[in-house]
């Protein structure tokens, strides 16, 4: 089985600030993420200028009255920020990621070697964007949050279209809603997914808390999604919805600990490591009086007692009606050469 793929999901959680973002990888690594992913954009080509951010913008940005297009300038990341970022990841031992939202940030991103693209929910219905995607030839994740299992599969079909087969894509259940209400995750949703459109399926998560994912894990995803900040104080759009560094550690934890639990080979059988207790933990007949030689054995006379290595009390008909070849007394434990 292979490891479950964890992305510590940064995005703009550095509020535009170099070494905020670098403090990220470092978290990120110390947890034990796999990716630690940003978010490749220029405002001017995701956004009109006019556009009203979501109501959770407005309420983690504490009101501030700019635009969408205002704030997200504020977040795009430089060019040059790049080489250090990821020069920091492979220096902490973490891969970097980021998502591209226009064709152009692919096309950059690209230019930077990255091993695979990640898709995000508003772009699920955008047919240019996809096939600019599945052009590439790349592994792809896919987010679908705000979608349904309609529109799923016609982006699937675009990406197919374009060179990009079914197999190499991996569709995320997601709910975009920052915190999503756990009432709304829908979790099994993603089941759904993977049993209607034949794909592999993770989960990326906006709930506050790590029980979701951890879920997500035991469900099947086989990639894991999650936001962290350095602090939830800290204003901007998603920091409310994110992670603490100690949190992100206990998910990453949490998830490897779920995939050892449900790695088994699937058949219900005595693991290596309790077999040692069958003897102790288990019963065996033993006297419940004193016996004489010769004496017929009754139910009554029995007492099923630990440890477990004599005769098993599902073999109590085997012994009811024998006769004892020897005399024994109260507490034996009784085996069969006792018998006649």
């Amino acid at each position: 089985m292979n490891s479950v793929l964890i992305i510590a999901e940064a995005g703009v959680n550095h509020n535009g600030d170099l070494n905020t973002a670098l403090q990220l990888i470092d978290e990120a690594a110390k947890a034990g993420a796999d990716y630690v992913k940003f978010q490749t954009f220029k405002a001017d080509k995701l956004v009109n200028r006019f556009a009203r951010k979501a109501d959770y913008q407005i309420k983690n940005m504490h009101g501030e009255s700019d635009t969408q297009f205002e704030m997200l300038k504020k977040l795009e990341i430089s060019e040059a920020w790049y080489p250090i970022l990821i020069e920091r990841c492979s220096a902490k031992n973490v891969r970097f990621l980021s998502t591209g939202f226009d064709e152009d940030s692919i096309d950059f991103l690209e230019t930077l070697h990255t091993p695979l693209y990640k898709i995000p929910s508003g772009e699920i219905t955008n047919k240019p964007y996809l096939q600019h995607v599945a052009r590439k030839c790349k592994e792809i994740i896919l987010s679908s949050g705000m979608s349904n299992l309609m529109e799923i599969e016609s982006a699937l079909k675009v990406m197919e279209a374009a060179g990009a087969s079914r197999e190499i894509i991996t569709v995320l259940h997601c709910n975009t809603e920052y915190p999503t209400p756990m009432e709304d995750v829908n979790l099994t949703a993603m089941q759904q997914i993977a049993k209607e459109l034949k794909v592999q399926v993770g989960y990326s998560d906006h709930t506050t808390g790590i029980e979701v994912p951890i879920a997500a894990v035991a469900l099947g995803a086989r990639v894991i999604e999650k936001h962290f900040t350095l602090s939830r104080n800290m204003v901007g759009p998603d920091h409310a919805a994110s992670l603490e560094p100690h949190e992100l550690c206990d998910m990453v934890s949490a998830i490897r600990n779920v995939e050892k639990a449900i790695s088994g080979n699937g058949i219900k059988e005595a693991s290596a490591s309790e077999k040692k207790n069958i003897a102790i933990a288990r019963k065996s007949i033993h006297l419940k009086r004193d016996l004489l030689e010769n004496e017929t054995i009754s139910e009554e006379d029995l007492i099923m007692l630990r440890p477990g290595d004599g005769i098993s009390p599902m073999e109590i008909g085997k012994i009811v009606g024998k006769k004892m070849r020897t005399a024994q007394s109260i507490g034996h434990k009784l085996l069969f050469k006792d018998l006649q």
